[in-house]
């Protein structure tokens, strides 16, 4: 597997690491290895003991972010969903201490995240939007048998209780070219954390404080967010919005079909939707024929702005990339982009991308991408994501125009692309991917799940 250095253009920092990485969950700074296996696995406690005694034995086999940039092959990530710190057995006032957002869960902030119709929580999956899912288990690895190595290490833990029941299980990765549901390269361009010990690759940035991301350090502000009490529960612990996304596949090349006349002209559209080739490759540095060794330079492929592309010629203002990383794009409504980052961990599931599936029975099968959104205000990033840059267009000058990719589209929708002499407006965009289920979890630091295990 890639060191960081090697897979993301990064390398070590001069100044000496601030963060506390012994206590921080790996995934929280682990880059998610090429090519990726793993495993979702979501529990219900039936009995506090029994869920304390879980976390007492799974404890010692989740990983932390020490050497982080030189990651391990294979690691175990626990998240606990306020309805899971309950069953565990927390005091009140700790769990009052809680963001009201996380409290509620996910599936109860609907109306906050936009979640309507096809996306609205009684048409998702079981077990999500019932509250019965109170732990998250993810394995993340770099190949098949150290997946099921490590999967089999964390059932034993869970399968020694009785009070512990598995409600779901998915299992995710292994794509051909490391692509996702829709047939692009994913994982470029995650934010630098300062302190986490290395510097920003070329076109990266400048590091965010580390507070915007992991608790107990300061933000942007200069002071550290609120988190939950006592500290030992909240310090170097963060949150996690999981949404799980069914892919269309088949509205998806049916779109790209009626669109454009040839395979040349309907790779072009499928760019201009993500700002990015499916090689990777940025429209601001290939704008007319993709470059898959472009796509493939992890010091090339995010090394960019769009200075010189003012008008959205080269990526549109409402392609998903420039939505949510705006950059330097002058913005209607004025924000400031580092606190709206997050760190993302998408891991695909189900078949890969079929270019030729244009049925809607395509449309059904089971492909998508569960998302893990890593922030020390997570709840409230991803309502703002949602609500401003996701299903708006105004902040970024294109009306109400959604994101092409995971906006949930409303009848009639279009998307405009600038050209000279006039813009091309394209009719037909439908939801490409219909959300399927979601949660906000707790990621506690390593110190955290001991003492939560050990609470009696």
């Amino acid at each position: 597997m890639l060191s960081v250095n090697e897979s993301a253009g990064a390398k070590l920092a001069t100044e000496a690491p601030t963060l506390e990485f012994q206590e921080i969950q790996a995934t929280v700074l682990r880059v998610r290895p090429a090519p990726y296996f793993g495993t979702h696995v979501l529990l219900r406690i039936d009995n506090a003991q029994a869920g304390r005694d879980f976390l007492r034995r799974v404890t010692p086999h989740v990983d932390s972010a020490a050497g982080w940039w030189a990651a391990a092959n294979a690691w175990l990530a626990i998240g606990i969903s306020y309805a899971g710190l309950e069953a565990l057995g927390l005091r009140e006032d700790s769990l009052r201490s809680f963001p009201e957002a996380f409290r509620l869960g996910m599936a109860a902030r609907a109306q906050h995240l936009g979640d309507e119709g096809v996306n609205h929580p009684k048409n998702w999956d079981l077990p999500f939007g019932k509250g019965q899912i109170h732990i998250g288990v993810s394995v993340f690895s770099d190949s098949e048998e150290k997946r099921r190595r490590t999967l089999n290490l964390a059932r034993e833990q869970y399968d020694a209780s009785s009070g512990v029941s598995v409600l779901a299980m998915q299992d995710f990765g292994a794509q051909p070219g490391d692509l996702n549901p829709l047939g692009y390269k994913d994982g470029i361009d995650q934010p630098t954390i300062e302190g986490s010990g290395v510097e920003s690759p070329p076109g990266y940035g400048r590091p965010i404080k580390a507070g915007e991301f992991i608790l107990g350090y300061p933000g942007e502000a200069g002071i550290p967010l609120p988190m939950p009490h006592p500290d030992i529960l909240g310090r170097n612990g963060t949150y996690v919005g999981l949404r799980k996304y069914q892919s269309r596949v088949g509205a998806f090349n049916r779109f790209l079909r009626a669109n454009a006349n040839t395979e040349e002209e309907r790779e072009l559209l499928a760019a201009k939707l993500v700002g990015r080739w499916r090689s990777g490759a940025p429209l601001t540095l290939a704008p007319v024929v993709d470059d898959p060794t472009l796509g493939a330079d992890a010091k090339r492929n995010n090394n960019f702005d769009y200075s010189d592309d003012p008008r959205g010629r080269g990526a549109p203002f409402g392609c998903h990339m420039r939505r949510m990383n705006p950059r330097d794009t002058q913005l209607s409504r004025l924000t400031d982009v580092n606190l709206h980052r997050v760190i993302r961990r998408g891991t695909t599931y189900g078949p890969p991308y079929d270019p030729n599936a244009m049925s809607e029975e395509a449309d059904e099968v089971p492909r998508g991408a569960y998302f893990l959104f890593i922030s020390a205000k997570a709840m409230a990033t991803i309502e703002f994501l949602q609500q401003e840059w996701i299903n708006d267009g105004n902040f970024i000058g294109i009306g109400d125009e959604r994101d092409p990719i995971v906006g949930l589209q409303e009848q009639g929708a279009t998307f405009t692309i600038p050209r000279e002499p006039v813009r091309r407006r394209v009719h037909g965009i439908e939801t490409f991917n219909v959300l399927r289920g979601g949660e906000y979890f707790f990621m506690p630091s390593l110190s955290a799940l001991r003492w939560i295990g050990e609470l009696g």
